[in-house]
């Protein structure tokens, strides 16, 4: 991507979540580099959590400007709860409550900056209403997967008499929850459907975190529905490269030890957590198999569990000492992924956990918790890339089914082969087609701007 002296100026909004912060940085750090100046709209917590990152990649003067959103003390939450993270679970619906009413410092953020263009998220439909009023195009930008929206569109129009056309992708009967109620009653400016208008507030084009190569055929399926083009913008995989943390060093040479693609890696991201039946089946199903594994655990913060030997079963550490790696709290995702060792990944399918393993060509052991994220799981085995960990009939995971889901990926050959192969052909389309892709992003945004521009 050239840089070009035009320089039109783009508001970025996400949702005040690290899983939507992180892409639109990624994303904003791509397009300061061409004919975009950039700002970064948050609250003062998220900022001071990502400046540091963007200083680093700056050279005289930033990248991108940080602008600060206020939300009113009225809101009840103070300012170090302005973020998901390390937020306490039961207290998520309040802060998206609270986030509804910084629509005014919205407004001024907008006279203040005077943007050419704003980039929003799924959780405020009333922020490109605002911007819409003010003259000012908005594009909107999600960071989930394609194929979810396609699914519940069809689930929401058509019904769930009518077959969805990709039979890869379903629902099981205690994965069927109403996640539009849900959402709806804590979303300022909510209509009907409020999903689906975040395409159509959306002008031309919708940029979606995903690849053709991955999503091509749901692209266009919601494409057709919402009459916009979709624009894929590639994984936006942060770079991890200068992270020195002390326990990076120790994660590294212990995997450095192990065989290549003897490990598996399981992690459910930064904002899921795990029951402690859940957690009772991971510690059986690690019994059944012999793999190397490397587990990172994480509890919610009011939980406050400091030591991993309180956070496991008695015995279990030392039973597994020669083979398995038990981390609390935080590890370095991409780097451990991007290790010769680690053969496959235990995730939630978080769509973030799911790009980052694509990326690197490890097949997915998936177990998904939530929201869109069995929709993930079978979009990973529809593709190839990937297995599900069985369940009962009431939706329980099974300890032996999650061993047989491990052996599968990483013992049983031809199996295994078979994934690393469909993996590894599709990190390499992955990262043949991003740089095409966002320059492709940056063109058709840099012509909603001028096309703006003109009618002005």
């Amino acid at each position: 991507m050239e840089k070009r002296e035009t320089k039109f100026r783009i508001l970025m909004f996400p949702w005040l979540a690290h899983g939507h912060i992180s892409p639109f940085l990624e994303l904003a750090k791509r397009l300061s580099k061409t004919n975009f100046s950039i700002y970064l709209c948050s609250t003062a917590v998220n900022l001071d959590s990502i400046r540091a990152d963007i200083q680093k990649d700056a050279s005289e003067d930033p990248f991108i400007k940080l602008v600060e959103l206020h939300i009113p003390p009225s809101s009840g939450l103070p300012p170090e709860l302005h973020t998901t993270r390390n937020l306490p679970s039961n207290l998520v619906p309040a802060l998206l409550r609270a986030f509804q009413m910084s629509s005014f410092s919205f407004s001024d953020i907008m006279d203040s900056v005077d943007p050419d263009l704003l980039i929003y998220d799924f959780f405020q439909p009333w922020a490109p209403k605002i911007a819409s009023s003010k003259g000012i195009p908005c594009v909107y930008f999600s960071c989930v997967s394609v194929a979810p929206f396609a699914f519940y569109h069809h689930v929401y129009t058509e019904g769930t008499a009518s077959t969805f056309p990709y039979q890869a992708i379903y629902l099981l009967d205690h994965e069927n929850v109403n996640l539009r109620a849900r959402i709806e009653a804590n979303i300022k400016d909510a209509e009907n459907e409020f999903a689906f208008g975040n395409f159509k507030l959306s002008t031309d084009i919708v940029l979606m975190k995903s690849s053709r190569c991955f999503e091509g055929k749901y692209m266009d399926y919601l494409s057709s529905w919402c009459k916009k083009r979709i624009l894929p913008t590639g994984p936006l995989i942060a770079d991890a490269s200068d992270c020195d943390d002390e326990k990076l060093s120790e994660i590294m040479r212990w995997l450095d030890e192990k065989q290549e693609r003897s490990t598996v890696y399981i992690s459910f991201g930064s904002e899921c957590f795990l029951s402690k039946d859940q957690i009772q089946v991971i510690v059986k199903g690690l019994g059944l198999c012999s793999v190397n594994f490397l587990w990172v655990v994480r509890f919610p913060i009011e939980e406050k569990i400091t030591s991993i030997e309180e956070a496991l079963p008695a015995g279990f550490l030392e039973t597994v000492k020669d083979r398995g790696m038990v981390v609390l709290g935080w590890a370095p995702q991409t780097k451990i992924l991007a290790h010769p060792s680690t053969g496959g990944f235990v995730s939630h399918c978080g769509w973030s956990s799911i790009m980052e393993s694509m990326y690197v060509g490890v097949p997915v052991i998936a177990m998904p918790m939530k929201s869109e994220q069995p929709i993930n799981a079978r979009l990973v085995v529809e593709t190839g890339v990937g297995v599900e960990v069985g369940r009962d009939g009431n939706g329980h995971y099974l300890a032996e089914e999650f061993a047989k889901a491990i052996n599968k990926v990483i013992v049983e050959k031809p199996f295994c082969e078979g994934l690393r192969n469909g993996a590894k052909r599709l990190s390499e389309a992955m990262k043949e087609s991003e740089e095409g892709e966002m320059n492709e992003v940056a063109e058709q945004l840099l012509r909603v701007c001028m096309n703006n521009k003109k009618q002005v």
